[in-house]
């Protein structure tokens, strides 16, 4: 299991040999062994890279993802199969009971609108935490009554203030929140390869354009990890070191099951376990991180 998450930020050539990726950057030579590795981030597109070392990352199930030229994430590689039953599990995709798909969503939903109830409490906006409280208690089966929408409004009205809106792509703190959101997405995207079945079809997400409807659906509950890790940020443009700052959520400690693990550790018992409780049919499978944030706030990183 790969646990580092390594980061390209100027111009190399990035190749493979003997089990190491191997960066050639600055007459400088590094050689990472594959198996220490999780993901891979090219934020800069002046790097090349072998086909060789392409074919190997995806035997290794690493995930890459690349940036333009704002070094924001806009792309990224993952193999097409994932496990040894990839066509197996993909024909049970297609035909996941529509029944058991909403009761998972609105585990999904609860979870996430739980989170966000942590996060307003601890930055003390009691009332506003309760209304999600209740909100959390009042989500229906499919979440037909749409409390994620309501819950998300009074949230991020709460943080940001009334005249915070998501769709408005100048501000900064959406900016921020989009490009952890991004990686996260890819993240989930990786894992969800790896377990063998394909992002294109979601219990909830149905979007014919959207190519990560799956991911969309699963990674709704470690958002609030992520708008955390925002709200202790300075609130100024997408900095190389603002981006370094919200890529250490990868390997911040949480707790699951219990035990503490690396959020990349976490993130994959939690992904398999939600869909082998979409499989089985059966919620109480599923292995959803904690939101305990004084372990989450931890800056111990490898």
């Amino acid at each position: 299991m790969g646990w580092r998450t390594v980061i390209i930020s100027n111009t190399a050539k990035l190749d493979y040999k003997m089990d190491y990726l191997v960066v050639r950057s600055n007459n400088q030579v590094s050689r990472i062994h594959l198996s220490e590795i999780s993901l891979i981030i090219v934020e800069t597109p002046s790097v090349s890279l072998t086909a060789y070392l392409l074919c190997e990352l995806a035997a290794n199930k690493i995930g890459i993802i690349f940036c333009d030229e704002k070094r924001y994430p806009n792309g990224q590689y993952i193999p097409f199969y994932g496990s040894h039953d990839t066509s197996e599990k993909i024909r049970k995709q297609y035909n996941w009971n529509v029944n058991s798909k909403m009761i998972i969503w609105k585990e999904v939903v609860t979870r996430k609108i739980i989170g966000q109830m942590n996060v307003l409490n601890k930055y003390k906006h009691i009332s506003s935490g309760e209304k999600l409280k209740q909100y959390s208690y009042d989500v229906a089966i499919g979440d037909t009554t749409n409390r994620e929408g309501h819950a998300a409004k009074v949230y991020f009205n709460s943080l940001f203030g009334k005249d915070f809106s998501r769709d408005d792509k100048e501000n900064i703190i959406n900016a921020q929140l989009n490009y952890g959101y991004s990686i996260l997405l890819s993240t989930v995207c990786r894992e969800i390869v790896k377990n063998g079945y394909i992002t294109q079809i979601g219990i909830h997400h149905d979007n014919i354009f959207n190519s990560y409807n799956l991911a969309c659906d699963l990674m709704e509950p470690l958002r609030p990890f992520i708008d955390l890790l925002i709200l202790k940020l300075e609130h100024a443009a997408l900095s190389t070191d603002i981006k370094q700052s919200i890529l250490t959520f990868l390997n911040r400690k949480v707790s699951i099951m219990g035990r503490e693990q690396y959020m990349l550790n976490a993130i994959e018992i939690y992904i398999k376990s939600i869909l082998d409780a979409i499989s089985s049919e059966d919620p109480s499978l599923i292995k959803f991180i904690e939101y305990e944030f004084t372990c989450y706030e931890s800056d111990s990183i490898l």
